[in-house]
């Protein structure tokens, strides 16, 4: 299974047009089967510059990238927690993601009409946080009630634990004074939060659409950029048509034309990488049969695990697991030279990946 991210905003603010410039991306990646599973999902491949180093050093020209679900997500209105609109399906969509990617309008236009009347993207968020807010209380509300009337020791510690969660909620606490909170959980607590699919302590990041006005002359940016700040999260700026064009231009036209932007990549791209990041993945790479692959585990994984990320077979039957750095390979020059400086090691099931490891796995089943 995959890690996904759900795109969520009000009607109307550009949700379909950012998915669609995301998506997008995929004809780039013709060695990734099955890029578009149905119409708002999208398996996007993560660009990674370490992918064509590997290749050359290995002589192999074919690859496949590691890759992100991106899901476009019906828009919530007002009440949205009261099964307003499309309530009810849109919080059981969003409960099942890893991350939320936020989309904010943040320009003016007379033509394109707003739900609430006018830009405002800190009202937009707060009407948004509010809605998702109130149904996680509801959800926490229930199981503290249930777990409370428990006789059992470590039951009722867990309905304490709880409590203190929903008190934060319920006064709107920061989203680092709620993480303070789950630090102090102990992993069967966490697990059972877990199975809660709490939105509103989902890692997420904000996705401003912008038109080629606010680009140059930035306003409501500003604004989403300040408050996002005291949150702690990324603010990623998308101007759709600018996107549009560059997905039209060859490489090197592209380029120059992120230049004139003063950018160093395309925000589709931004978007993927800082999707990523929020969830705390890495990637490591086989060369199985001179096959190049990237592969993502969130950071922290052991190598029987992340063995188990290729085929169960190879978790259940790991032995050991040959390893080199993507950087100890660079420096080396080619296999033969690694192996003849020793930058080569055996690494046993509890070794936790590196970002950057290029991984043979040994098993026998």
């Amino acid at each position: 299974m995959g890690f996904s991210i759900g795109i969520v905003g009000l009607p109307n603010v550009g949700k379909t047009t950012t998915f669609n410039a995301i998506t997008s991306i995929c004809a780039e990646a013709s060695n990734y089967p099955f890029c578009t599973i149905e119409p708002n999902i999208g398996v996007i491949p993560v660009k990674d510059s370490r992918l064509d180093k590997i290749a050359e050093i290995i002589k192999t020209e074919h690859y496949i990238p590691t890759t992100i679900k991106f899901i476009d997500i019906a828009g919530l209105v007002k009440g949205a927690s009261k099964g307003e609109g499309l309530g009810n399906k849109f919080l059981s969509h969003i409960r099942e993601v890893d991350g939320i990617a936020h989309v904010v309008r943040a320009f003016d236009s007379e033509d394109i009409i707003h739900i609430e009347g006018s830009a405002n993207p800190i009202r937009d968020v707060e009407i948004i946080k509010t809605e998702l807010l109130l149904a996680d209380i509801e959800i926490l509300e229930k199981k503290v009630e249930k777990l409370s009337k428990s006789h059992l020791h470590e039951i009722k510690k867990q309905a304490e634990s709880f409590k203190k969660l929903l008190f934060a909620l319920n006064e709107n606490k920061s989203r680092q004074e709620i993480e303070v909170i789950l630090k102090t959980f102990t992993e069967d607590e966490l697990k059972g939060l877990k199975e809660l699919n709490l939105i509103s302590i989902k890692p997420y990041f904000y996705i401003a659409n912008i038109d080629e006005k606010e680009l140059k002359q930035p306003n409501h940016l500003i604004k989403l950029k300040e408050y996002a700040q005291k949150e702690g999260v990324e603010v990623i700026p998308i101007c759709g048509k600018l996107e549009e064009e560059l997905n039209q231009l060859p490489t090197e036209e592209k380029q120059e034309l992120l230049k004139e932007y003063g950018m160093l990549e395309s925000a589709t791209d931004r978007i993927v990488h800082c999707g990523y990041k929020m969830l705390n993945l890495i990637s490591f790479f086989t060369t199985a049969r001179r096959e190049l692959k990237a592969w993502t585990i969130e950071k922290g994984t052991k190598a029987v695990h992340a063995a188990g990320k290729i085929h169960t077979d190879m978790e259940r039957g790991f032995i050991r697991a040959e390893v080199i750095h993507f950087d100890d390979l660079i420096k080396a020059g080619s296999e033969v030279k690694a192996k003849e400086l020793g930058l080569y090691r055996l690494e046993g099931k509890d070794y936790i990946v590196q970002d950057g490891d290029i991984i043979y796995f040994r098993f026998n089943v």
